[in-house]
């Protein structure tokens, strides 16, 4: 069905629903159905012009026409399964309202959740119309002054994020994976209740525990919670979220599924320079030194998985270097004979936000990698931020890959093919340890498969970083904090004065409150008597107690005044020039030194999530050619017709770190940003991106540079799946054919030579 004639649809049922409700007389639920009926009918109007706009222009940014991909297609996709969704369910009201097992209070819970996602998708399609007005053509990412950009960023942090973890969460991902997305948000807020109630030493009690289990049964409260721990909790409990899956318990449940290989052994390379020939001239060396960076030389762990044991895999040598991981830090079985070295080999660089997870994490979907490829795979485990910012895992990276090109014999590995393969971080990784090898003159790999990687790393805006708003995986707050880690900003304190002044107990206050809001939503009405006998009124400023109890986060949204904001503002938020243009003025020589003393260390600013309800919506531009200088300094806000107001968070002033330190636009960092020269120095490059992910753009623009440079490149973009499916290879039919994917381009390049170059566009 097209996006026309499903609004019209939509509309329509919209209307026969609205008139029967408001027939049925005074009552509060009959008002309340044919409000968000009517609320619906509004917004499916509004949202259509904007969302064929956007389609209508869509393929000028795609990597080719076999290749229909980028963040307007799936801003749209997204909107029409929004649209799809209600269409369906005003279907079904329609069919069933006069029956007596229709379930009014379910129903209207789900519509209103729905209505408040469509508001919201709305002004996400607003935006995307401002970025398209103000990007230069072709471009992805916001553009222009940092004082604009700084708006943009504000203007868009500040939207309400609840409805998209509550009932709505995942409704764009193919149906499998929905349940899993459930169970980690469930796990995901009881986990931050009980790691705040850690944090200020108040340890689990019986309140909490009643909380976390209020989260598994409403799903408005657990959006609610959801919204405010990635709001509000540092980099270090998402780290320690991330790395739940190491636990012994999770991964040894995790590798009883997986295949079972030969050998699997962690290995500790010692931290001492080596000699590599030359590219250009054999007969001449460069010394390759251990990484430096913030801690000085140190061993970088590696882990060598086989699915055979090959000659070599067993040597004194090799052994020497094993490091124990206690019973299951060997899986070597011995068996007759060896098989022969493989002439390939493959290097891999995990994910993980730059800040969590090892190759341990990863181990499940590389032992299927080492059974269907039949070579040899060395993961690496690279320094994590925030305690090993940029570059010391990029040092580490391209140590650990020299050292695996010379030694490759111990792994089990002729060399004569080798491919670097990562995802998402490892999938940056991977390009900046390319970049640095062509740099030193030693061997680049043959070619590279990079999963959902991140290539721009500078804070800033583009179709597809808007779906961060409602991706339970990648949220903007999440992705600024883990770049600012990685960059070397301050991520550890920032809490409010007061409670710096407070100490220990400002911290106790805060959760306690916390805790209240918490119990205030979740309880039952005595609960809440009990709390405004026991002088709740102090939070009456942040928490409205004339709140019906059991009134749904969605219906609280939607009845919340529009002007019912703070006035903070953004405090130095600095962006440099994002023209991919300019990119081409970088050094032509990269610096080979990229020590922490030569690059600096950034620092984040405390940006206000709350904007001033004074300012007012403004039409917004019709085409690129209509926007004039003027218009360009109006801000985001001019983005929305007027009357449009989308909703807004309810959380309260919360920080989010934005680097802004040059650093970010190191070609090293952010290699979308790379000189062409540098560019042309990569071997063949296969990505593959998932089209709901808010990290797609950066796979496009990064494929689109190098198909300009007549370098050879392809982009595969799999449907209706999040970012991170590799590590969800055995959840359902879809994952395992994305994780299949990854592998047929692996086998591309160990088995070809490497494609012509295609003609610059």
């Amino acid at each position: 069905m097209d996006l026309r004639t499903m609004t019209q649809s939509l509309v329509t049922l919209a209307e026969d629903n609205m008139a029967f409700f408001s027939s049925q007389g005074p009552g509060e639920t009959a008002r309340r159905l044919a409000g968000v009926f009517a609320g619906i009918r509004e917004q499916a109007l509004g949202l259509e012009p904007a969302l064929g706009r956007l389609l209508s222009v869509a393929h000028l940014f795609d990597l080719d026409a076999e290749t229909p991909a980028n963040g307007y297609r799936s801003l749209v996709h997204t909107a029409r399964c929004c649209l799809a969704h209600l269409l369906h369910k005003s279907r079904y009201v329609a069919s069933n309202r006069r029956s007596i097992f229709f379930r009014t209070s379910h129903n209207l819970a789900e519509l209103e959740a729905y209505l408040v996602a469509l508001t919201q998708l709305r002004a996400l399609a607003y935006y995307a119309q401002r970025l398209l007005a103000t990007n230069r053509p072709g471009g992805l990412f916001f553009e222009g002054d940092e004082g604009l950009i700084a708006e943009f960023l504000r203007e868009y942090v500040t939207l309400h994020k609840g409805c998209f973890y509550g009932r709505c969460l995942g409704f764009q991902f193919t149906p499998a994976i929905r349940p899993f997305l459930q169970t980690i948000s469930i796990g995901l807020v009881s986990f931050g209740e009980h790691y705040k109630r850690n944090e200020t030493g108040l340890g689990v009690t019986a309140s909490s525990l009643f909380t976390s289990g209020r989260f598994a049964i409403d799903p408005e409260l657990r959006g609610a919670e959801f919204e405010r721990i990635i709001q509000n909790l540092d980099v270090h409990f998402w780290k320690a979220f991330w790395n739940i899956t190491e636990i012994e318990v999770l991964s040894s449940l995790a590798n009883m599924a997986s295949a079972t290989v030969r050998v699997s052994r962690l290995l500790s390379l010692p931290p001492e320079a080596f000699e590599m020939p030359l590219t250009a001239d054999p007969k001449l060396t460069v010394t390759i030194s251990p990484p430096l960076a913030h801690s000085g030389p140190g061993p970088v762990l590696v882990r060598l998985i086989s699915y055979d044991l090959r000659e070599g895999q067993d040597s004194e040598e090799l052994s020497s270097l094993v490091k124990s991981e206690g019973p299951r830090s060997l899986e070597l079985r011995p068996r007759p004979q060896q098989a022969p070295r493989s002439q390939s080999l493959v290097v891999h660089i995990h994910g993980g936000g730059f800040v969590a997870q090892t190759s341990k994490s990863h181990e499940p979907y590389l032992k299927s990698w080492a059974q269907e490829l039949g070579v040899p795979i060395v993961s690496i485990d690279y320094s994590l931020a925030p305690e090993a910012p940029f570059p010391r895992a990029l040092e580490e990276c391209f140590y650990a890959y020299c050292w695996a090109v010379k030694h490759c014999a111990l792994l089990g590995s002729t060399g004569e093919r080798i491919c670097l393969a990562g995802d998402s971080a490892g999938g940056n990784l991977c390009f900046t340890v390319s970049l640095r090898a062509a740099a030193y003159g030693v061997r680049v790999p043959d070619g590279i498969m990079a999963a959902y990687p991140a290539t721009m790393l500078q804070s800033t805006a583009s179709p597809s970083r808007l779906l961060s708003l409602m991706d339970p995986l990648l949220p903007l707050s999440v992705l600024t904090k883990c770049v600012s880690a990685y960059a070397g900003g301050e991520t550890e304190d920032h809490s409010d004065s007061d409670q710096k002044a407070l100490g220990m107990m400002g911290l106790v206050r805060r959760d306690t409150a916390l805790l209240f809001r918490d119990l205030r939503l979740g309880a039952s009405s005595w609960l809440h008597s009990f709390l405004d006998l026991s002088g709740h009124k102090s939070h009456t400023n942040s928490v409205p107690t004339a709140e019906p109890m059991r009134r749904s986060v969605s219906e609280a949204a939607l009845a919340q005044p529009e002007g019912l904001l703070g006035t903070d503002s953004l405090k130095s938020l600095t962006l440099h020039d994002l023209s991919l243009k300019g990119s081409s003025d970088t050094s032509e020589t990269p610096e080979l030194s990229l020590s922490a003393e030569t690059l600096g260390s950034s620092t984040p600013s405390n940006v206000n999530f709350l904007v001033g309800p004074e300012e007012a919506p403004e039409e917004a531009p019709k085409t690129q050619e209509e926007l004039s200088a003027k218009d360009r300094g109006c801000g985001a806000r001019a983005a929305f017709p007027e009357g449009f107001h989308p909703r807004r968070s309810s959380q309260g002033s919360t920080w989010m770190p934005v680097c802004s330190s040059p650093i970010v636009k190191n070609p090293f960092m952010s290699p979308l940003l790379a000189s062409d020269s540098m560019l042309q120095s990569l071997p063949p490059v296969h990505i593959v991106a998932c089209a709901l992910d808010p990290m797609l753009d950066d796979s496009v623009m990064f494929a689109r540079r190098l198909r300009g440079l007549g370098k050879p490149v392809t982009l595969r973009v799999v449907e209706d799946l999040p970012h991170g499916f590799l590590s969800l290879a055995a959840l359902c039919r879809e994952t395992r054919h994305a994780a299949a994917l990854c592998v047929e381009r692996i086998r591309l390049v160990l088995t070809q030579p490497a494609a012509p170059s295609s003609p610059p566009l």
